[in-house]
């Protein structure tokens, strides 16, 4: 079975209305994913910002994606490959930073849905799962 990374937009649907995507996120971390710090970080500032969920729903979620996946730290190996990323496909360095820390845990796929469906980056398979 192929390792897959999972961004935060995908885990974030776990909170949606919307009960097919909320089962399909449920049914991605069931698998037990790779995510890193930073998709943590994202996930923070979603619930925050937009959601404006308080910090025991926040911790909660927290505590059940961190349970259902491994989570990997950002390096600086990690920071230098986003950087290559960024310029060779001209992705953001923060949607450059998730692919980066995908290929360096040894992911094959990366589960997004806001960027390139299809695209391989170094043999990393870049797929929206809600398609």
């Amino acid at each position: 079975m192929s390792l897959c990374f999972i961004d935060s937009n995908v885990i974030l649907y776990l909170l949606s209305s919307d009960h097919a995507k909320a089962d399909r996120a449920e049914m991605i971390l069931s698998a037990r994913g790779v995510i890193s710090v930073q998709v943590l970080n994202e996930i923070v500032s979603v619930c925050l910002r937009k959601l404006k969920m308080s910090w025991d729903e926040i911790e909660q979620l927290l505590a059940a994606v961190r349970a259902a996946t491994e989570v990997v730290s950002i390096t600086v190996e990690m920071h230098d490959k986003a950087r290559d990323i960024a310029k060779r496909y001209q992705y953001s360095f923060y949607d450059a930073l998730i692919c980066a820390a995908a290929l360096l845990t040894g992911a094959s796929t990366l589960l997004t849905e806001d960027m390139h469906a299809g695209m391989n980056i170094e043999g990393l398979t870049i797929t929206n799962p809600f398609r």
